[in-house]
């Protein structure tokens, strides 16, 4: 009898794929992720893209096994349509094609309402939160001019990533994938980078093209990633561009030809962003964001604010020109360029200090004890509950907190809930029209305080 090695052994055991298997389903709920929840006759559950709530459809696992805990799949036929469905205005959406949009075959005013129902679920299931516990009206607000017609789509993405296929042909990538979907135009692309002509070009021996479209000036800029071995090619496009490459071994991005930064307007400021480096990506989001935090804030002469994950200083220069000459700002920032820039952008303010590193290991070696404000913008993963209990024992009157992900802002709210701090208010944006993306700034003071 022959042997069976351990290797034959474990995959005796493996439990078999369901991949490409159909279920009639009715959908359910909305579902943080861009998708909905549905289950099967047999009581799995399905996470279907591609649909809406209360819809009847024929779903397509796309991963997943006998044993999953979930399947992911695609609606591939509408049973019975929900009424907020339009036909997708992109060519390139829909089940296997490009994964940068979720909701290109949903009205738009339908969109925002999914998002509020989502952002809704996660402050109830992760903490504990009612929309009247943190006096949120409900709403996503769109930004001035995104309010368009079911079948019109915002063009608001002014920084694009395109991958390029093994033929030189640029696209984007499908849906937790690596395989691109060629593209000749994207909707939501803003019109500085459409102009660029990237779309309508080869590019053999790369990777990746960058495309950014600074708001508020003419600066245009690509970033080249070549494929490992290869030389960069001339870069000839419809628009003077500054170019810029990310080095095969050390990564980092160099500059090859222009400006290795663009140049932002916001709040009335020119802000310079180097290297590709972080900015809002919809046009009106920064001026957006630093509103509804100064207003949240209200910021006093005299204070002392931290703007933690200050990025280039955007929310430390608009507190450093509201506390004025007596006051001062921290900011903390771990992109050594970014750090750059942000002392830069703030140098005419002498009273405001920008620090290398990151924000839970910089913030205790600074010896601050107390703080009046604090604006907290962290990355998609939030903030933690270390870092949230450090902020809380500052004492400061009032935290903005900025978020991109419901799920980490929910989380963080209920750490900071746990610190004697709760909501004083929240706003919601919608300032990634299509996609499951909304943004969020949460105003918390003191439990004690009055309102």
């Amino acid at each position: 009898m022959p042997e069976t090695s351990a290797s034959d052994s474990a995959s005796e055991h493996v439990a078999p794929s369901l991949v490409g298997e159909e279920y009639e389903v009715e959908v359910g709920p909305v579902a943080h992720g861009g998708h909905c929840v549905a289950r099967t006759e047999g009581g799995q559950v399905l996470f279907v893209r591609h649909t809406l709530p209360g819809e009847r459809v024929v779903a397509q696992v796309t991963e997943g096994r006998t044993d999953s805990r979930f399947l992911r799949a695609d609606a591939v036929r509408i049973l019975e349509p929900a009424k907020d469905r339009i036909e997708a205005p992109c060519p390139f959406s829909g089940p296997g094609r490009c994964g940068g949009c979720d909701w290109q075959h949903v009205k738009p005013g339908a969109q925002r309402r999914l998002k509020a129902d989502v952002l809704t679920e996660q402050l109830q299931r992760l903490a504990g939160l009612t929309p009247e516990d943190v006096s949120w009206d409900g709403t996503v607000e769109p930004a001035p001019g995104d309010k368009v017609a079911p079948g019109e789509v915002p063009a608001w993405r002014t920084r694009v990533h395109y991958t390029i296929d093994a033929d030189g042909h640029p696209g984007l990538l499908k849906h937790r994938s690596h395989e691109v979907q060629r593209i000749d135009h994207c909707l939501i692309a803003a019109p500085g980078v459409d102009e660029l002509g990237i779309e309508a070009r080869e590019w053999p021996a790369l990777a990746s093209v960058d495309a950014i479209a600074a708001t508020g000036s003419a600066d245009r800029q690509v970033v080249l990633t070549p494929r490992p071995g290869a030389r960069l090619p001339l870069v000839e496009l419809d628009r003077e561009v500054s170019v810029l490459r990310v080095g095969e071994k050390d990564r980092a991005v160099h500059r090859v030809h222009g400006r290795d930064f663009v140049r932002e307007r916001a709040d009335e400021r020119t802000w310079r962003v180097g290297e590709g480096g972080f900015w809002q990506v919809h046009p009106q989001a920064a001026d957006l964001l630093v509103d509804a935090v100064m207003r949240g804030l209200t910021p006093r002469k005299g204070e002392m604010a931290l703007d933690l994950y200050c990025g280039v200083g955007l929310f430390a220069g608009a507190l450093a020109d509201r506390v004025g000459e007596r006051g001062a700002v921290l900011g903390i920032e771990s992109g050594k360029r970014a750090v750059a820039d942000a002392r830069k952008n703030l140098a005419d303010f002498p009273r405001v200090r920008v620090e290398h590193g990151k924000v839970d290991k910089v913030l205790p070696r600074t010896g601050i004890t107390e703080a009046d404000l604090v604006v907290l913008d962290p990355p998609r993963a939030g903030a933690g509950k270390s870092l949230v209990e450090r902020i809380a024992s500052l004492t400061p009157r009032r935290i903005a907190y900025v978020a991109c992900d419901p799920a980490a802002l929910a989380r963080d709210l209920a750490y900071f809930s746990t610190t004697g701090y709760r909501p004083r208010f929240l706003r919601a944006f919608d300032l990634f029209p299509m996609t499951q993306h909304v943004e969020c700034v949460a105003i918390l003071e003191p439990a004690g305080k009055g309102t």
